[in-house]
């Protein structure tokens, strides 16, 4: 392999839990709760599937599932995905479910896995190239600029700047042209086999990871450096 592709969520970075989330939208507001409201609001938007990136809901609303599966399309189909989701929730204020939704999108709301800096950095010593490809409907290259690993990327494709989201092959195509590199000597690593593994129609190698906490998965990026030249 001469070139690899990364998804962003659950791959190279984790969103904060659910109990932070919603901390971290009530501390930029002036809405106070009790501390009994705010552990009750984050245990219903955990159970609601609520946080973007933070793993599909376990059900969808009826009047949202046909928004919900493309919503990576678009930033509109995006926020109005998750904030339907949302409400969903009974908040004490109905305006936190925008709050939230914002908040998902500040650095701050991410975190690294603790070896992607290393793995980066390693396949730019090598002079591998680098995309990151991610269903997403916002802007995340200040979260790579914030936390560090910006200068490790060369392109991004982002599901909602091309009207079109994975498993759909044209956005790994997308990515690899922009790279200049092969389909077939290009791996693609990912936490979606589904999603992810829409590469392989390109004849691209797939390596998976798994969607953990930081504090759980401390080099499950690191064996990609052993499949690449």
């Amino acid at each position: 392999m001469t070139a690899v592709l990364f998804d962003f969520s659950g791959t190279l970075f984790r969103v904060e839990s659910t109990d932070s989330w919603l901390r971290g939208t009530l501390a930029a507001s002036a809405i106070r709760l009790a501390e009994a409201e705010v552990t009750a609001a984050a245990r219903a938007l955990e159970a609601a599937g609520a946080l973007p990136g933070g793993g599909d809901p376990a059900r969808v609303p009826a009047e949202l599932a046909d928004a919900w599966q493309i919503r990576d399309q678009s930033a509109e189909l995006h926020r109005a995905a998750y904030t339907g989701v949302s409400r969903q929730v009974t908040l004490p204020d109905p305006t936190l479910h925008d709050a939230l939704y914002d908040r998902h999108m500040n650095p701050d709301a991410w975190a690294p896995y603790p070896d992607a800096v290393e793995v980066l950095r390693t396949l730019r010593e090598r002079g591998i190239p680098v995309g990151v490809v991610s269903n997403i409907g916002w802007d995340l290259r200040p979260v790579f600029r914030a936390h560090g690993l910006d200068p490790y990327v060369d392109v991004y494709v982002l599901s909602y700047e091309h009207g079109i989201q994975k498993p759909d092959p044209r956005l790994f195509a997308t990515a690899c042209e922009a790279l200049g590199a092969d389909p077939r000597r290009t791996l693609m690593v990912g936490d979606d086999r589904r999603a992810d593994g829409g590469a392989t129609a390109l004849g691209c190698g797939v390596h998976f990871v798994d969607h953990l906490p930081v504090t759980d998965r401390p080099d499950g990026l690191r064996p990609v450096l052993d499949l690449v030249s």
